[in-house]
């Protein structure tokens, strides 16, 4: 399912640092698309906070009778009944907070309870291989679910050139473990609101995947 279809907001509306002049390769197929389209669409909210244009335009999503379509409009609903200071101080309390947020959206400490651990140097070691790089002026690191997120956009979307099947390996050896877990937290955190839609939408399109892949073996 395509969150630009769905939408009608344009890839390059959604995510411009990922589909501006660097459009997705011409030959990805329609599923890929749609994949790289909704793993940006969670990049672009779990990186920060989506101001008042982009709250207008996910007001206006629609959706069908599948699990997926559903949470979209969720999402939409939940779009039209917040505001830019209500989302922005829901975005802090849950993943900046004093101290810290009541969720850490980071491999290495779902899965070793710190962060900078082994899963991390492991994550940094494929990207490697990929010759994907961290962006310039991005401090958090590459194991935060909004980076892989983008990952995986790129990946789906053909953007990076890596040969076939390295999503599948990103997402088997780098997300599966975790990060299904973590949307899960993130639809049950006390401080979500709008981003407990956005959970949802993570959460399934991790089944998804899971489900997708599992076929490939």
């Amino acid at each position: 399912m395509s969150v630009e279809t769905l939408t009608g907001v344009n890839r390059v509306v959604l995510r411009p640092d990922l589909f501006g002049e660097r459009q997705m390769a011409g030959d990805v197929d329609e599923i890929d698309a749609g994949r790289a389209q909704e793993y940006a669409l969670l990049s672009a909210l779990l990186a920060r906070a989506p101001d008042a244009g982009l709250l207008k335009r996910l007001a206006g999503l629609r959706g069908d009778a599948s699990p997926l379509g559903v949470a979209h409009v969720a999402l939409a609903e939940a779009a039209s009944r917040t505001t830019t200071e209500q989302v922005e101080r829901e975005f802090f309390n849950l993943f900046i907070g004093v101290g810290r947020g009541e969720l850490m959206p980071y491999g290495s400490y779902y899965l070793t309870g710190f962060l900078y651990e082994r899963p991390l140097a492991r994550l940094r070691e494929d990207l490697g291989k990929l010759s994907i790089e961290r962006t310039e002026g991005n401090a958090e690191p590459e194991d935060h679910a909004a980076t892989l997120c983008e990952i995986m956009a790129g990946l789906a979307g053909g953007r990076f050139g890596a040969q076939a099947g390295s999503d599948q390996e990103i997402f088997e050896n780098h997300m599966a473990s975790w990060m299904g877990r973590f949307f899960s937290d993130l639809e049950r955190a006390d401080a979500a609101n709008f981003y407990r839609s956005v959970g949802t939408i993570g959460r399934l399109l991790m089944d998804i995947e899971t489900e997708a892949f599992a076929l490939n073996a």
